[in-house]
């Protein structure tokens, strides 16, 4: 692989094909058995440090298909995941595709309410749960006339005889009116389901949006979506026999499920997961393992560096560290580069793009732009065509601020049974992302704000991310987060809440006077607040619509 002196964007291979024209799996599961039959015993799962190889992943899927076709599932039904990081996740998500089915993958932090509303929006007929989300809030729910039938399953199941200190207060929960996950690939282990033929228009995987800016909405991810930027990816980073993924984001959420997940089913390649992530066990476990690749939300990323007990060598096998979900700050680059060595590549995508759009060209230094001191996105993806876009979907010229808009094969067809949502969001076939940027000459792209993040001061126009930006230069800061609160005079005033660092200590007044000496007047925050932890999303955002009633 090579890139394209004239435009970084543009990824060639050896013989001078683009990737377009490469000849592509139909759909993910065949994509998956490629990767057995290259190398069966490779190791395709580590639960912590316990190896499952890619064929014993391929049997035990089998087996649960099987069985939920004995249950009564049938060809084009939903199943639900509420599950933390464990090997059943990529077990069920496999035997769902096997039975020709859509998986539909629920945050685990969700309760009654939320999960009720996925379950019905989606009609899942079976629901995969932890024994003690079942106990928490499963077994309270009523009144669900889709669901026929939850199976039940323990963290602690596939970790062997030694129980890592992630898990030492995990218990075992048995829940007598559900069915047990591991009963059930012992019952029917060693069959295997009938042959199914998906295409790739099929939707594989059901994920559903965060909710921002309305009621949750289902994502209809086709299995062509899937296998162009799994495949892309490996292609993209030039992942090779020897690499071994971290499990950094969780496999609910997109980016778990394509950039980690999804990746090393098409190699296959190794995934190392921890239920959930944890810095100390990621640092031993990259240590361990020989990890080469990861992909997570900045906050993780922070969480290492502001842990004292990790020594700085312990990451020395990483070759590939992206970060991807949330901006990134020029400043943690600068900060992850000291503590570790390793220099933290760029991503960007959405639920709706099947996670990557805009990544770092590897062997390339994400620029920061000189104007507002933004760290880019990167460059459009392998098989993206992305532009900055007015209010009335006019191009926009490079440096000019608008909306981003994605085009290209990992763009979902639209909003599950919202037609009218999906006639606002994908206009021609392309996405309005919502969120706010630009493009410079070179071809990179910038984040300046969501859409809604922005402050209107005094009639100024203020991006929460430029303010971010300034506030994670200061030595004490850990993490920041802008918002606008109303202002009898000014309509509107910049507020921030930041988090510190280990052993740092600032005063709300001294960030204010910090952020004077950086930014206009109107733009620099009139009240800061400190807090032990900011909230995030299970992925790592941070939740500013939270902080905007505090």
């Amino acid at each position: 692989m090579h890139i394209s002196d004239e435009r970084p964007w543009v990824t060639l291979y050896d013989d001078g094909v683009p990737y377009e024209m490469i000849p592509q799996c139909k759909n993910a599961l065949e994509m998956f058995k490629r990767a057995v039959q290259r190398h069966p015993q490779r190791v395709q799962l580590y639960y912590f440090s316990n190896p499952i190889s890619a064929l014993e992943v391929d049997a035990q899927s089998d087996a649960l298909a099987v069985a939920l076709i004995d249950l009564g599932l049938e060809r084009g039904d939903r199943v639900a995941l509420y599950l933390q990081n464990i090997p059943q996740f990529a077990l069920t998500l496999l035997a769902i595709w096997k039975v020709g089915d859509i998986m539909v993958p629920i945050n685990p932090m969700l309760r009654h309410r939320e999960l009720r509303f996925i379950l019905n929006d989606s009609g899942a007929r079976f629901l995969v749960a932890l024994q003690s989300l079942y106990h928490q809030t499963v077994s309270g729910l009523d009144d669900l006339p889709c669901l026929e039938h939850v199976i039940t399953t323990s963290e602690l199941d596939y970790l062997g005889s030694q129980v890592p200190d992630l898990l030492l207060d995990a218990e075992r929960q048995p829940c007598e009116q559900a069915i047990d996950f591991m009963n059930l690939v012992k019952r029917y282990e060693g069959q295997k389901p009938p042959p199914v033929a998906l295409s790739g228009e099929e939707v594989a995987i059901l994920p559903y949006t965060s909710g921002t800016t309305g009621p949750p909405k289902g994502s209809m991810n086709t299995q062509s979506n899937v296998v162009f930027n799994c495949e892309g990816l490996r292609r993209w980073y030039a992942l090779e026999d020897d690499d071994v993924v971290f499990g950094v984001a969780p496999l609910f959420h997109i980016t778990g499920l394509i950039v980690q997940l999804g990746l090393s089913l098409c190699g296959p390649f190794p995934l190392v997961l921890t239920y959930r992530f944890d810095p100390v066990t990621a640092a031993n476990l990259i240590e361990k393992l020989k990890v080469t690749y990861s992909l997570g939300a900045i906050t993780a990323y922070i969480a290492m560096m502001n842990t004292p007990s990790i020594c700085n060598d312990q990451l020395q096998s990483m070759r590939v560290v992206v970060s991807g979900g949330a901006p990134i700050a020029p400043a943690q680059v600068v900060a992850f580069r000291e503590r570790f060595g390793l220099t933290l590549q760029s991503g960007y995508g959405l639920t709706e793009t099947t996670a990557t759009t805009h990544v770092t060209p590897g062997g390339q230094t994400t620029p920061i732009d000189p104007a507002t001191g933004a760290l880019a996105i990167g460059v459009p993806f392998i098989g993206v065509s992305s532009r900055i876009v007015d209010d009335d979907g006019m191009s926009l010229s490079p440096g000019q601020i608008g909306e981003i808009a994605i085009s290209g094969p990992m763009v979902v067809p639209g909003y599950w049974q919202k037609p009218e949502e999906t006639a606002k969001t994908f206009i021609n076939g392309e996405m309005r992302t919502g969120d706010v940027g630009f493009m410079d000459e070179q071809g990179w792209f910038y984040i300046v704000d969501r859409k809604k993040d922005m402050t209107i001061s005094s009639g100024y126009k203020v991006w929460s991310r430029e303010v971010e930006d300034v506030l994670y230069m200061h030595s004490a800061v850990r993490e920041a987060a802008v918002v606008g609160v109303a202002h009898e005079y000014r309509g509107e005033s910049v507020k921030a809440f930041v988090s510190l660092g280990v052993g740092q200590s600032v005063s709300e007044r001294a960030l204010i006077e910090y952020c004077r000496e950086q930014l206009a007047a109107y733009k620099r925050p009139r009240e800061v607040v400190i807090m032990d932890e900011l909230p995030k999303t299970a992925s790592g955002k941070i939740l500013r619509r939270e902080l905007r009633g505090n």
